[in-house]
């Protein structure tokens, strides 16, 4: 009787309802900074790189995923067993001197990058309403972000922002909307195609530059501690908890470049077919999809940038004041009113209002990006190298110091950033 009256199915609903609670349930940090690495100059890389060539860098989304995974794990293990964020390691771990570089280094790549951010989003949004000029919707985005951030307690944040990363799920979508060619897709996937040309190593740097990022190691660790210390005051580090922290990490990082992929498969499938070979914006690629695919794929498109906006720049601004609050030991925390932190919210406000400016400097966001990947390539280095060292670090981490696949990752994510950094200097001086 049960199996006719359906109560198998009902059970079995039931169950995997109850499981995916319990993942979602999970899923915090981790995933909220994989979905903001796909910001809207990222976006733009992407499209670039799609544009571009084609189907010719979706290889690049199976290399960067472990490598990503792996660094943005060991950031989530400092912040757990620490209890506060790289700077504060960094700070009495290291020498005063690396701690003041990343701060100057910090601050103009991350502003910078929130400039090209919010110059994206206003321009997609001027693209859906051109009734309002670019700036009006860039500085109301700049305004509500900022209210937001300073209005809203942390568990109330996060879970904004948890809920936000469902907006990069559009992107998924959108290949579905278009004609690819799917088994030269899978062959692009699995078969690295490299063009022996500056171009075409540009946006491999700029695309290593762009999902390998110094702040998200930042975030990483400073939220890691913040969200451990909301769920109980004492935490005891287990094994239980490391697995949840990693199942986390993976699910973040697997989700950016899932996105970053059909990103790319996109643009290569429809502006590459179509002899559109340049994207300097994400609006340009917007604007240039509308034609090809109808106005679905560019409505998605459009309101998947606005979405991964307003995700990604609370991330940036959030880092680049921890990690001067931290260095210079103002009281932190997006859980705290401005009253009780205003040096953590000053340089939060601040940010957004310089990058904001950048719209009015005549600074375009193309150029941003450049000077941004700059800043980020030569910085990403010597951080992979400092967050190596803690991690076996037994005075610092314990028992818990990095297994041998961390540090072979590690090894590997290091030599390429390496790589791409001098071949980014190479380029900007050839």
């Amino acid at each position: 009787m049960d199996h006719y009256s359906g109560y198998p199915i009902i059970n079995k609903s039931k169950i995997l309802l109850a499981r995916f609670k319990k993942y979602w349930h999970i899923l915090g940090p981790g995933l909220i900074t994989g979905a903001s690495d796909d910001d809207p100059s990222g976006i733009a890389t992407y499209s670039q790189a799609g544009a571009g060539f084609g189907f010719a860098t979706l290889w690049t989304a199976i290399i960067t995923f472990p490598l990503m995974a792996a660094v943005q794990e060991m950031c989530a293990r400092i912040g757990l067993l620490t209890k506060e964020g790289l700077t504060g390691t960094l700070k009495k771990k290291y020498p005063k001197s690396i701690l003041y570089l990343m701060a100057v280094f910090s601050f103009p790549a991350i502003t910078l990058n929130i400039g090209a951010d919010i110059q994206g989003m206003g321009a997609v949004a001027n693209l859906l309403i051109p009734q309002i000029p670019t700036f009006a919707f860039s500085i109301i985005f700049t305004c509500l972000l900022i209210f937001f951030i300073i209005k809203f307690p942390y568990l109330k944040l996060a879970a904004a922002l948890k809920w936000l990363c469902l907006s990069l799920l559009l992107y998924i979508a959108v290949p579905f909307l278009v004609h690819a060619d799917w088994m030269q897709v899978i062959k692009s996937t699995f078969i690295p195609t490299i063009h022996f040309n500056k171009s075409f190593f540009e946006i491999i740097v700029a695309i290593l530059g762009t999902t390998i990022s110094p702040y998200l190691f930042f975030w990483q660790a400073t939220m890691e501690a913040e969200d451990t210390s909301h769920k109980q005051k004492r935490i005891i580090i287990n094994k239980r908890l490391l697995i949840d922290m990693k199942t986390d990490i993976d699910s973040g990082m697997l989700f950016s470049n899932l996105v970053m992929f059909f990103i790319i498969l996109t643009t290569g499938a429809v502006l590459y077919q179509a002899g559109i070979r340049q994207i300097d914006t994400v609006g340009q690629a917007a604007k240039a999809l509308e034609p090809l695919t109808g106005k679905l794929t560019y409505l998605l498109f459009a309101v998947g940038v606005i979405g991964t906006g307003l995700l990604a720049i609370p991330v940036l601004a959030g880092s680049l004041s921890y990690i001067l609050a931290e260095t210079f030991n103002w009281k932190e925390g997006l859980d705290k009113k401005f009253r009780e932190a205003k040096g953590f919210y000053t340089t939060l406000i601040v940010s957004l209002i310089v990058g904001l400016s950048l719209e009015f400097l005549g600074i375009s966001p193309i150029q941003a990006l450049i000077y941004t990947a700059v800043l980020y390539g030569l910085t990403a280095p010597v951080m992979i190298a400092i967050i190596m060292h803690i991690c076996n670090n037994k005075e610092v981490m314990g028992k818990f110091t990095n297994k041998r696949w961390s540090n072979a990752l590690g090894s590997i994510t290091l030599i390429l950033m390496s790589a791409a950094a001098i071949a980014l200097i190479y380029f900007q001086f050839k």
